[in-house]
């Protein structure tokens, strides 16, 4: 009998953020199963961070390489509970203090700046005369009663009438917002200590002739307006930009407003995840051959929760649009594969479902808790894969197949789930 033909497989690491704990959870339980090895990894914004991190060791040297890469989060990114209740920002965040002066040192010193910075009397007429008359529509009157301002008539007063017409006001407004500032933070600093610990040079092929993986991330080009990949071998796709690297993978995360964005070469890149988070095209295009393709998602809608204060706000923002567009990505991709019929892939796709509620914060406990998770929901996974592949021992059909698509019908996620809300809830208690 001849030898069975090697299974090809990918895995796509997906944006996510603070809940990269989800994705080492889930490289965790995939590497205990040595018949299971990947040939290509697709990823995205934090997917890629940790698929790269992952992959810098060689599996001869360092058996555990899922806890090698937690040591490289818990330690350089995510800030121990005590610090972070206090000072809720992970440790590479940092500000730009740097480019910040020198940004505001510019714009004082334009002169073009200060053309609007004088009083504006006739302005100032009619925001009096606004005010005037807010506050004549409310004192009361002959046959009028007294009218309460509502907060909202106070906030817009304030913004319009007050401090709009404020010359002062205007010339600190601007500053703030048309200064040369792109981000509240920058993390693409390639020779610092932080970047050091990342072997890219690994990443690639070596003297002796040992394959690695074939590895690729995106990243938005926002001066030619699209999606640009980098990768640790040469690829045929139209979008492929040049070698992964240190400024590379800080593009492929530079979120804007919260990360600044990264210039490499003449082109300027921001987060790819903002318009795909798992590279299925682009996948299927370079490697129509895969006969599998694994899927780490990590975070989906029903994971955005009510905001309790700011930072909650914000990371509610970042996750939002990377749920929203992960699962439309996934279901788009599967529509393809099911309904396109010239060049219709017939390969497998495994889709790994986390049970629970991961939060967005950067704190050990989060990346702790999302290893935990991530890690049960490939086991599960693996399950479910492992008895289709017995299911198609006894009796093969042709593809596609898509295995763990309704993990809420497989009893073994069902448990999975009831424990971890038992958990939360002593945990509560």
């Amino acid at each position: 009998m001849a030898d069975q033909k090697p299974i090809k497989r990918a895995i796509t690491l997906g944006g996510g953020g603070p809940a990269a704990g989800l994705h080492i959870g889930v490289l965790e339980a995939l590497q205990s199963h040595r018949d299971i090895k990947f040939d290509v990894w697709s990823l995205s914004c934090i997917g890629a961070w940790v698929g790269i991190v992952y992959n810098q060791w060689d599996d001869k040297k360092v058996r555990n390489k899922a806890e090698r890469t937690y040591q490289f989060f818990k330690d350089g990114v995510f800030r121990d509970d005590e610090g972070y209740e206090r000072f809720p920002i992970n440790k590479v965040f940092g500000t730009d203090w740097r480019s910040n002066i020198d940004a505001f040192n510019d714009f004082v010193t334009e002169p073009d700046n200060y053309k609007d910075f004088r009083w504006q009397p006739y302005k100032m007429m009619d925001s009096f005369q606004e005010s005037m008359a807010i506050l004549s529509d409310h004192i009361p009157g002959r046959g009028k009663k007294f009218r309460k301002l509502d907060e909202g008539d106070i906030n817009g007063w304030i913004l319009n009438q007050v401090m709009a017409p404020n010359p002062f006001v205007r010339f600190l407004t601007s500053m703030m917002y048309l200064s040369d500032v792109k981000g509240l933070s920058r993390i693409n600093y390639p020779n610092s200590e932080f970047m050091k610990e990342i072997d890219f040079e690994y990443l690639f092929e070596n003297k002796e002739g040992e394959t690695r993986p074939s590895i690729f991330h995106n990243a938005w080009n926002l001066d030619k307006q699209e999606l640009a990949f980098f990768s640790n071998k040469p690829m045929q796709s139209k979008f492929y930009q040049g070698d992964i690297n240190a400024s590379t993978l800080c593009a492929c995360s530079a979120l804007p407003f919260v990360e600044g964005t990264v210039k490499i070469g003449d082109d300027t890149y921001c987060e790819g995840a903002l318009v795909d988070t798992v590279n299925f095209e682009s996948l299927l295009e370079e490697h129509p051959d895969l006969d599998e393709i694994w899927v780490s998602r990590i975070v989906d809608s029903k994971q955005i929760r009510k905001p309790e204060n700011l930072h909650d706000a914000l990371a509610n923002l970042c996750q939002l649009f990377a749920a929203t567009v992960g699962e439309d990505d996934v279901k788009l991709f599967k529509y393809h594969v099911k309904c396109d019929t010239p060049h219709k892939w017939a390969g497998t796709v495994v889709e790994i479902h986390v049970p629970g509620h991961i939060n967005f914060n950067w704190n050990h406990g989060n990346l702790n808790e999302g290893r935990k998770l991530g890690k049960a929901a490939a086991q599960q996974a693996i399950a479910a894969y492992q008895e289709h592949l017995k299911a198609q021992k006894a009796k093969p059909h042709k593809g596609p197949h898509f295995i763990n698509e309704n993990p809420e019908e497989d009893p073994n996620w069902q448990r999975m789930k009831d424990k971890y809300l038992r958990d939360q809830s002593s945990t509560a208690k």
